[in-house]
């Protein structure tokens, strides 16, 4: 895509518009629901047939949703303001995902020409500033969802959209590393509105940060704070007592949290879906039990490298959570045939349980294959290094789930030795299933 507007596939103009009997017999505003449908590229194309064509297809009302993702290595900024200047007030949702050339200067006359914006997606444009954030602050107010992964963007960015855009609601700021507590407090006094909060390893947030966050903004849903390594319990009990909507948590590699935030967890958000802690080694059986036994409608949870849990996590989990669709065991070194048995015979086997990880679970055999012969939704099995497990296990498996896709291999055995006493060289390759 160029910053004429035109695309590299140029087709040759097929007829003449006094020639082109749909243009006759169709109104401009059929035509323009018709090219509606149409995406960017097929859009780009129809507006080269012809001169009536081209009106029609560069329409604004066409364009209320651009998504450049496919062209990030040709979009210039002359292209982000070719379409501002087209689309204007039309456009709601714009996708600059990893269109690394988009500068500020481009992003201000956006900011200016596209004032109605509600979904905004800068993941990756590493050649933006602080000042785009100053832009969307001051002309775009309707400014909903707000993608700033992977930017260069700090403190003073978030304190920009605190001051103009109220209506936030939705806001991934991940591997921004220079963003710290003064710009998650200026956000959150500023976007009281927010549900959906994602921070993965922006490591200068600490729990003065995110206890302001929950503070001040307590329709909180989503949360990741994912390799936020500073924050301890204090951050998981200040959003578990102040965001009873939570359904929702991230808290992957946060090493210094322990039992105390599932307990929080537990007793203050009874609407969690999603709990991803892999990697937090401090919580152990007790945790997990509180959490299963208050949280009804856990659906997926993420337990790799919970290195302390055992098979009394697995049973409370069977008896009190029947909507459990994935769970991942990895690394989990604890675990045993009987925990699996007593998931294999819970009420979310029959009819949810789609996804088990069991990687590196040392202590499964083939008798934990068996127990799992009556899930009948069971679509996948991680089974890495599992020694214990053998390919006449799986092979069983799959007769009464002949659908699954088992994820396993095995290291082929060492040959004797020749009679001359030397070794021959085999190729060791894995085997996968």
């Amino acid at each position: 895509m160029h910053c004429n507007g035109r695309h590299r596939s140029e087709p040759a103009r097929i007829f003449q518009e006094d020639e082109a009997l749909i243009n006759k017999k169709l109104p401009k505003e059929v035509l323009i629901r018709v090219f509606s449908f149409l995406d960017i590229v097929s859009l780009c194309r129809c507006a080269q047939v012809c001169k009536y064509w081209n009106i029609l297809a560069l329409d604004g009302s066409n364009w209320k949703r651009i998504d450049l993702f496919s062209f990030q290595v040709d979009v210039q900024g002359c292209v982000v303001e070719n379409i501002s200047r087209r689309s204007g007030g039309f456009l709601k949702a714009l996708s600059l995902h990893g269109c690394q050339w988009v500068t500020d200067p481009a992003l201000r006359i956006f900011a200016e020409q596209c004032n109605n914006i509600e979904d905004l997606n800068l993941q990756g444009c590493r050649r933006i500033t602080d000042l785009t954030c100053e832009s969307l602050s001051q002309h775009c107010p309707n400014l909903y969802t707000l993608d700033l992964r992977s930017t260069n963007v700090g403190d003073r960015s978030l304190k920009y959209l605190s001051d103009g855009c109220h209506n936030l609601h939705r806001i991934n700021i991940s591997w921004c590393g220079d963003i710290t507590e003064n710009g998650v407090e200026a956000l959150a006094r500023g976007c009281p509105k927010l549900s959906h909060f994602i921070a993965k390893g922006c490591d200068q947030i600490n729990d003065a940060a995110v206890v302001q966050l929950a503070r001040h903004c307590p329709g909180l849903e989503v949360v990741s704070l994912e390799r936020c390594d500073s924050i301890t319990d204090q951050s998981v009990t200040a959003i578990a007592e102040n965001c009873p909507l939570l359904h929702y948590i991230c808290l992957s590699n946060c090493p210094a949290l322990r039992d105390v935030s599932l307990l929080r967890l537990a007793a203050h958000c009874p609407r969690l879906v999603t709990v991803e802690v892999a990697g937090c080694a401090n919580f152990t059986d007790h945790g997990f039990q509180a959490l299963a036994r208050n949280c009804h409608y856990l659906e997926k949870m993420d337990l790799e490298d919970c290195v302390a849990i055992s098979d009394s996590t697995l049973a409370a989990l069977a008896q009190n959570c029947p909507r459990l669709e994935t769970l991942t065991l990895s690394h989990c070194e604890l675990i045993t045939d009987e925990g699996i048995r007593m998931l294999g015979t819970g009420p979310c086997s029959t009819e949810h349980l789609a996804v088990l990880e069991l990687d590196n679970c040392p202590l499964i055999t083939d008798q934990s294959l068996e127990h799992l012969q009556a899930c009948h939704n069971l679509q996948r099995i991680g089974l890495y290094d599992c020694q214990l497990i053998t390919r006449n296990g799986i092979k069983r498996l799959r007769s009464h789930l002949p659908n699954i896709n088992v994820h396993a291999y095995f290291a082929p055995q060492t040959p004797p030795p020749s009679q001359g006493g030397s070794r021959q060289r085999y190729c060791r390759c894995c085997i996968i299933l």
